[in-house]
């Protein structure tokens, strides 16, 4: 691959900033990584990544693409204590409050912590060969030339004592620093417009507490997932943490303000009124370990940088700077790949990026998840927001299709392959796949569904 420039600067060590870095360090000389957090060695939740202390996700192409970019990595967590397996055989779904049949998929699902896939990917990425990471360093704005039509580089300050600010030179900024980016303010001061935004204020919460168990609620599997849906909005992301000792995690998630407690015998009770005990009855006698305490995430928001008709030269946006999704769906780091992938095939034409291609791609790998995890949401009926006919039909449609699987692994698989973006949404609407659904309408729905708060012995509170 031909050399495109000397310097590329990522502004942002997470994730996205990861993958970024080691596709740049392809046609780069040299890349830097600037953070505010400390990253080396660090293989907890960081400041920065607020939301790293809670359940998270990489669904079925996030795992492909990771695996791609860096080979290995999936035993290289196996070997950390890791347990991959199947996303449909080893994960105990209920939506609905109904468990969905259960069969192999092929699709493999990691269910590392983000602190623990983070750190090994940044291992990975601080052995490429020209990428420097510049820690506890803030980002005070950008460069420009004369007639700022092209970013030049970064002005950046130690956090050490009273250094003074520096600017790093590039040919190439890459914002990656998250839903909080600077770079519609930023735009603005150069003169440019601000880009459109796509809101969708859902006002959800994490609460994660960690247990230690004294009997196994999993057996051959690796979590219990009571999917958060409009008629059952509590949900919860409950499996083990990497290693033998034991220890579990469990989120609660809530919606429109109906957010999970973070006091111990709160956070019991939201469980107990799950619309499936076996949560509740794995950790209702449990010894609490950690509380991660409660994050909250006010809206999905989506900026549409591909409506913009100018923008300066040398200058990307990615990851949650350009798209921010609803956490439930662990949508996040699988998007920031497939950014990273577009940026990539951009590089491998030897000239450096173009933002109209750049940002029409990144759109392009942003519409179907967000049309999944948008369309999802509008099915709250307190969630503000245009419902298209599209959207109704859908949302009555995978309704329906969550009901027939819980009789047909089949079905199973196809709505994992969608949420997995393995395939669009549209997959769902396929002959055969519609074809089931209708085949199965008129039966029952396989599994109880247990009242919220129905009578269960009251929680036995332990020290926190």
């Amino acid at each position: 691959m031909g050399r495109v420039g000397e310097r590329a600067i990522v502004l942002g060590g997470s994730m996205a900033g990861l993958l970024a870095a080691a596709v740049l360090a392809e046609s780069y000389a040299e890349v830097l990584v600037v953070d505010r957090d400390a990253l080396d060695g660090v293989a907890t939740a960081r400041r920065g990544v607020p939301h790293g202390r809670h359940a998270h996700g990489l669904v079925a192409r996030g795992q492909q693409i990771f695996e791609a970019l860096f080979p290995g990595l999936t035993e290289e967590l196996r070997a950390a204590g890791v347990r991959p397996g199947d996303f449909g055989s080893a994960i105990r779904w209920y939506f609905n409050g109904r468990r969905l049949a259960t069969g192999d998929t092929g699709l493999l699902s990691v269910p590392a912590t983000r602190p623990v896939l983070e750190y090994h990917v940044r291992r990975r990425v601080q052995a490429v060969p020209g990428v420097t990471f510049l820690e506890r360093y803030d980002i005070l704005g950008l460069e420009t030339d004369g007639d700022r039509r092209r970013v030049t580089g970064v002005r950046v300050q130690p956090q050490d004592g009273d250094a003074a600010p520096e600017v790093l030179a590039a040919d190439l900024v890459v914002d990656v620093t998250g839903r909080g980016s600077r770079t519609p303010v930023w735009l603005d001061e150069l003169g440019y417009r601000r880009p459109e935004e796509s809101r969708i204020k859902i006002d959800l919460a994490y609460t994660t507490r960690h247990f230690a168990l004294d009997a196994d609620p999993f057996g051959d599997e690796l979590a219990i997932i009571p999917v958060a849906t409009p008629s059952h909005p509590r949900g919860a992301f409950f499996y083990r943490l990497p290693g033998d000792d034991g220890q579990v995690q469990l989120s609660l998630t809530g919606i429109l303000g109906d957010h999970p407690p973070a006091d111990l015998d709160g956070f019991l009770a939201y469980t107990r009124s799950l619309p499936v005990s076996d949560v509740y009855e794995a950790v209702r006698r449990a010894a609490p370990t950690l509380d991660s305490g409660t994050f909250k995430f006010p809206a999905s928001v989506r900026r549409h940088y591909e409506r913009l008709t100018e923008f300066p030269a040398g200058y990307l946006v990615m990851g949650d700077a350009v798209c921010s999704f609803n956490p439930v769906y662990g949508q996040g780091m699988t998007v920031a790949a497939l950014e990273a992938l577009a940026l990539r095939e951009q590089l491998r034409t030897g000239a450096p990026p173009d933002f109209r291609r750049f940002f029409q791609r990144v759109a392009a790998a942003v519409d179907s998840p967000w049309e999944f995890a948008a369309g999802a949401d509008l099915g709250y009926p307190g969630v503000q927001g245009r419902r298209t006919p599209q959207v109704r039909i859908a949302n009555a449609y995978v309704n329906k299709l969550h009901k027939a699987a819980t009789h047909d692994p089949e079905l199973t698989s196809a709505f994992i392959r969608a949420a997995g973006l393995i395939e669009p949404p549209s997959s769902l609407m396929r002959p055969g796949t519609m074809a089931r659904v209708l085949r199965h309408s008129f039966r029952r729905p396989a599994g109880a569904v247990a009242a919220a708060g129905s009578e269960r012995p009251e929680p036995v509170r332990r020290p926190s």
